[in-house]
């Protein structure tokens, strides 16, 4: 081999080895779920495998901060050009209460489009969820006039289902830095 193939081959592989190194850590697994979607439909873990996307936790009658997270995670519509918009997806903390149908009213008042999913599900479902596989707060106060407290955090996951960012969703830098990783994870990604 030359000198000039060799320093171009040494050049390419610390490229490479930058953009992999640049991509967020690994720092957990979301494992295997089943949700329903407001479409009514059955939506889980095989439906996000091989995507990007992140995910968060709301409730539609909280009355401040779910509609703040709701309002940052629309922003990625204008942070990403379609092509590389991660999907999104937003758990419903109080599934008692967030029916399909209600997920759904919610959506139209928010402008969601199809790319984000709105899901419920069991009560049980979605506290492992969110305890033992994101590893996000969540408590339910109980009675229907008692507060939900759950976390202000968007997840990025990756395309094996990996956990590979936490974000304050209410914090504008916060979610610059969400869009910095995604980028990063596609160019680690397209590096090999």
């Amino acid at each position: 081999m030359s000198a000039c193939r060799l320093v171009l081959a040494a050049a390419s592989f610390l490229l490479a080895a930058c953009h992999r190194a640049d991509a967020p850590p690994v720092l957990g697994e979301v494992p295997s779920f089943a949700l329903v979607e407001r479409s009514g439909t059955a939506f889980g873990s095989e439906q996000l495998r091989g995507r990007v996307w992140v995910a968060n936790f709301i409730f539609t009658s909280c009355p401040d901060v779910c509609p703040a997270l709701t309002a940052q995670m629309r922003r990625l519509d204008e942070l990403f050009p379609d092509a590389e918009r991660p999907a999104r997806v937003s758990v419903s903390v109080d599934p008692a209460r967030d029916t399909p149908e209600t997920l759904r009213r919610y959506a139209e008042r928010h402008g969601i489009g199809a790319d984000w999913h709105l899901l419920t599900g069991e009560r049980a479902a979605i506290e492992r969820l969110l305890m033992q596989g994101f590893k996000v707060a969540f408590a339910d106060g109980g009675p229907p006039t008692a507060p939900i407290t759950h976390s202000d955090r968007f997840v990025l996951v990756d395309e094996g289902l990996r956990i590979r960012g936490y974000y304050h969703g209410r914090i504008p830098d916060d979610v610059e830095r969400l869009v910095h990783d995604v980028q990063a994870l596609r160019r680690a990604d397209a590096a090999g």
